[in-house]
């Protein structure tokens, strides 16, 4: 059986009445069906009380990037300026849920406000426009959206460290760690990481890009930029979520084994 992947889901407004939907866009349902292998599972943005409940029955959770940003009372950051897009159920889901599931050893794939949240959760803080800091990159979605290729383009490329999960994970493809080719669609970034954030992929102007999670149980990494958007014809992003994928696949065959010692003692034999 495929493993049950847990996807983030924000507060959006649709329709002429702007109802509040529960939504996660279809880019990471089909990565989950695709690379990943396994069966995508919408978490609503319902707050805490899904956490104990859910996560037992989740093989890996991908927390998904997203317009609004991270409350900054949840880091003690100043208030945003007036008109940044938040998600106050969203925080209230995915912060307590990412702590979990690395207390659990759940998979766990973070991308771009993902990666941000799981900054946060775990203590760490943001910069809330990384454009208008001194000797920083414009790191936002361009403000022409019919430009070409505005998702799958590459904006920069990222420093990766050679001793790294991500290395080790990239290890045998043809890859540069001086110069990995992203693209780039966000405001906010790590600020100061927390203490198991652990930077291993860099922006020009150091941005932090990509992370992994000191003494996680399981697969833990986070990555600023979105590999959801070019997988099927970057080399590197299919393998993250291959990677992401079969630990999943693991943490499956383990939560089965639990659940059904005697089958798991049947199919030693």
């Amino acid at each position: 059986m495929r493993p049950l992947i847990g996807i983030s889901c924000c507060i959006k407004s649709f329709g002429a009445f702007a109802m509040p939907n529960h939504a996660a866009s279809d880019h990471y349902i089909r990565v989950v069906l695709g690379p990943v292998g396994g069966i995508p599972v919408l978490i609503p943005a319902a707050g805490e009380d899904v956490v104990a409940e859910l996560l037992p029955r989740l093989d890996g959770l991908m927390l998904t990037g997203s317009r609004s940003n991270v409350q900054p009372a949840l880091y003690s950051g100043p208030p945003h300026l007036e008109g940044t897009p938040e998600d106050a159920q969203r925080d209230a889901t995915t912060l307590p849920l990412t702590r979990a599931a690395l207390a659990a050893g759940v998979p766990l794939l973070a991308i771009c406000r993902g990666f941000q949240e799981l900054n946060v959760a775990l203590g760490g803080s943001l910069d809330q426009r990384i454009q208008d800091l001194p000797g920083r990159m414009d790191h936002s979605t361009p403000a022409d959206q019919s430009l070409p290729k505005v998702r799958t383009g590459k904006a920069h490329a990222v420093r990766v460290a050679t001793d790294g999960a991500l290395a080790r994970l990239w290890s045998g493809l043809p890859w540069d760690p001086a110069a990995v080719p992203v693209n780039s669609l966000h405001n906010q970034g790590v600020a100061r990481a927390a203490p198991r954030l652990l930077p291993e992929a860099w922006a020009p102007d150091g941005t932090v890009e990509g992370a992994r999670i000191e003494g996680a149980a399981g697969f833990a990494l986070g990555v600023q930029w979105h590999p959801e958007y070019d997988w099927q014809t970057d080399r590197l992003s299919r393998r993250l979520f291959e990677a992401f994928g079969a630990a999943a696949m693991q943490h499956a065959a383990s939560r089965d084994a639990m659940a059904h010692p005697g089958l798991a003692a049947i199919a030693a034999e």
